[in-house]
């Protein structure tokens, strides 16, 4: 896999709750984390004395953040209608030549900037709300 363009990495919200996804409009900057806690079984009689960790226990988890210009889009609007209902979506994280992670997350954080001279900003947080997919590239 060579080089990808960052722009590439997209953060998609089902709009009506049909399946119809729209990029987030705005953004600049996106990243997504995978995360997994480890159940440590480490014992007296552990090898050595090594750490020793169960496979396949703990709780997996995702967390996608955002930052971009405020275009008062479409998914703007939807974004904040999110986070006042508490709803959890389903949104889709297009990551280039790899592949797409889909499923509900909640908005944790939207956040809102602007200066004198400037443009206004906005920055986006979400944390998974259940199981996810992934369809490779």
């Amino acid at each position: 896999m060579g080089a990808q363009n960052g722009k590439d990495l997209l953060i998609k919200v089902d709009m009506t709750g049909d399946g119809q996804f729209e990029t987030v409009a705005g953004l600049r900057a996106t990243r997504v984390s995978f995360n997994a806690e480890s159940v440590d079984v480490t014992s007296l009689s552990s090898a050595g004395g090594w750490r020793e960790l169960l496979g396949g226990a703990g709780v997996k988890s995702a967390s996608i953040s955002g930052a971009g210009v405020f275009r008062d889009a479409g998914t703007d609007e939807r974004a904040r209608a999110i986070f006042f209902n508490g709803e959890t979506p389903q949104f889709q994280i297009i990551i280039p030549d790899f592949g797409i992670v889909g499923g509900a997350f909640q908005i944790t954080g939207l956040d809102y900037a602007g200066s004198h001279n400037g443009e206004a900003t906005f920055e986006i947080s979400l944390a998974s709300a259940g199981a996810l997919s992934f369809v490779a590239d």
